[in-house]
């Protein structure tokens, strides 16, 4: 039998006894924007995640992508900036056309020794 704590249940709070947050997924756009506002307008993290009902570990790791983006590397994660956005896609098209383009080989040596 379940018991109530307030009005969740056990299985909605931590193991700390806080409840649980939904798990929220948000754009890069919104991620962009988050990441500006802290190191444009040179507010704290905690007071933005605040401000804003973030978690602060999540928006650390975006300011941290932001800073590897910019700095010219592709960072962990999902690109926040449209260049890097570009660029993993173009990695993963040259990715795809090789793959291609050894399958055509082997194909092309394959049909090759038929014919002889």
């Amino acid at each position: 039998m379940d018991t109530l704590i307030g009005t969740f249940s056990h299985e909605d709070r931590n193991k700390h006894g806080r409840k649980k947050r939904a798990r929220r997924a948000f754009d890069a756009a919104f991620k962009l924007q988050v990441v500006r506002t802290i190191r444009e307008q040179g507010l704290s993290i905690s007071q933005v995640c605040r401000d804003m009902n973030l978690g602060e570990s999540a928006v650390r790791r975006w300011v941290e992508q932001y800073e590897e983006e910019s700095a010219g590397r592709p960072g962990v994660g999902k690109p926040l900036t449209s260049e890097q956005q570009r660029i993993r896609q173009l990695e993963t098209e040259n990715r795809q056309l090789k793959s291609d383009n050894d399958l055509l080989k082997k194909a092309s040596a394959f049909f090759a020794r038929e014919l002889k």
